[in-house]
C-alpha cells in the first residue's frame, strides 16, 4: 500500500510575531494530512460520517525540531502506528519539501464512535473499513 505525503504551503497568517509558524498550526496540519491520507487509502471522512462513524481526537502531541517560515512548503507524512478496531494512533513527520529537513514530529490518538457518541468496533459496524485499516497498519509496520 502506498500513499503520497500531504503538502501544505505555509500561509502568512500561520506565522507569529517572530515570523515563524505558530505551534498550534502543526496540529491543524496533522488533521489536514490525516483527512487526506484517509481519502487516499479509500476511507473518505465524509463517507465515514454518512455511515455514522466519527473519529474524535483523544490526545495529541507535537515536538518542534526546527522552525518553519512563511512561503515554505512542507510535506506531512502520516503513519498508522496503532490500531485495534476501537482505537488508533497516527504519527506524523513534517518536513521541508525542498530540503527534507525535519520540522516537527507528533502523534494523534483516536477512537471510533457512532452518532450517539458510543464506542464502536469497526469489525462489526464497518468490516470494510476495518479491513482497510488493518492492511494500512500492516503496511506501516513493514516500513519500520
Amino acid at each position: 500500500m502506498d500513499w503520497k505525503p500531504y503538502e501544505h504551503n505555509v500561509k502568512y497568517y500561520e506565522t507569529d510575531q517572530m515570523a515563524i509558524v505558530h505551534h498550534s498550526n502543526y496540529i491543524r496540519w496533522f488533521e489536514e494530512a490525516r483527512i487526506d491520507w484517509l481519502e487516499q487509502v479509500g476511507i473518505p471522512y465524509p463517507e465515514m460520517e454518512r455511515r455514522g462513524i466519527i473519529i474524535p481526537v483523544l490526545g495529541v502531541s507535537a515536538e518542534y525540531r526546527t522552525m518553519t517560515r512563511f512561503g515554505e512548503t512542507v510535506r506531512i507524512y502520516p503513519k498508522l502506528v496503532k490500531y485495534n478496531g476501537v482505537r488508533m494512533e497516527v504519527s506524523y513527520q513534517v518536513r521541508n519539501a525542498e530540503t527534507n529537513e525535519l520540522r516537527c514530529t507528533g502523534t494523534t490518538a483516536h477512537c471510533f464512535l457512532n452518532r450517539d457518541y458510543h464506542p464502536v468496533v469497526l469489525k462489526r459496524l464497518a468490516p470494510d473499513y476495518d479491513a482497510v485499516f488493518r492492511a494500512v497498519y500492516e503496511a506501516c509496520q513493514q516500513q519500520k
